[in-house]
């Protein structure tokens, strides 16, 4: 495993990651758990995936709950962070992992049915875990603030011609939430920080029609190589520390130099 755990053990911090059964989202979960966090995992689809990545969780010695959510719908985002209040204890983190793209393809060949999903998931779907997340850690609301992870990726600059340009859209969207949020909330104890993955090996890519993807583009990567899940969970764990406590606002690429 690339990236072994460095961050300090921290207490009561309780940290909901949506998308959080496998592939980035996975790893991350388990990066927190290792710090200390005790873990909400969110999850749309593989409950089996979910419960395997909570039960790793687990063994670190910290509690973990998997709940079913769809997070571009509000009362399932409520419903998730409802279970991980009563059941971990005051939510103090947010990873807005959960993401889709859709099949690689060129814009005019995409489904507009295709692209509006990808947007309620990737861009409602994080503004309404966000809204959430705000109203239970803000001070203004009575919390005692806390900080959100948004997951971004490379192609929101890189714009992904050819493969999927409204994923790209979305993305961008997701770090200009990161820019305005990260000062609407910083007076109210909540800092709000961006990371951008490059071509990272997960099962995502199978799913968009091209499992070898990442080995057919490492010749684009400065580094020469995709990236590991644990190497970008290493950048989430260090936001969400007190080693962070100075940082907000910040979009932090994970890209092998891309």
């Amino acid at each position: 495993m690339r990236g072994g755990s460095t961050v300090e053990r921290t207490a009561n911090q309780v940290t909901v990651v949506t998308g959080g059964g496998r592939g980035i989202g996975a790893a991350v979960a388990l990066r927190l758990a290792r710090a200390g966090h005790s873990v909400g995992i969110g999850y749309e689809q593989s409950r089996e995936a979910a419960e395997k990545t909570a039960a790793a969780v687990r063994a670190e010695g910290v509690p973990c709950v998997a709940v079913q959510a769809d997070t571009s719908v509000e009362s399932e985002v409520d419903a998730l962070f409802d279970a991980v209040r009563e059941q971990l204890g005051p939510v103090t983190g947010l990873v807005n992992n959960a993401g889709i793209t859709g099949l690689l393809g060129r814009f005019t060949e995409t489904p507009v049915e295709r692209m509006r999903r990808v947007v309620d998931v990737n861009v409602m779907g994080a503004l309404i875990c966000a809204r959430r997340a705000a109203l239970e850690m803000s001070t203004r609301h009575g919390g005692s603030g806390g900080a959100i992870v948004n997951i971004s990726s490379c192609a929101a600059t890189l714009g992904s011609p050819g493969e999927y340009v409204h994923y790209a859209a979305s993305k961008a969207a997701v770090d200009a939430m990161t820019m305005g949020l990260s000062k609407e909330l910083a007076e109210e104890g909540i800092r709000v920080n961006s990371v951008q993955p490059g071509m990272i090996v997960t099962g995502l890519h199978a799913a968009m029609g091209d499992e070898q993807r990442p080995w057919r583009k490492a010749g684009s990567i400065p580094m020469g190589r995709p990236g590991e899940p644990e190497e970008v969970s290493g950048a989430v764990a260090w936001l969400l520390s007190p080693e962070a406590s100075y940082t907000t606002g910040a979009v932090l690429r994970v890209s092998g130099g891309l």
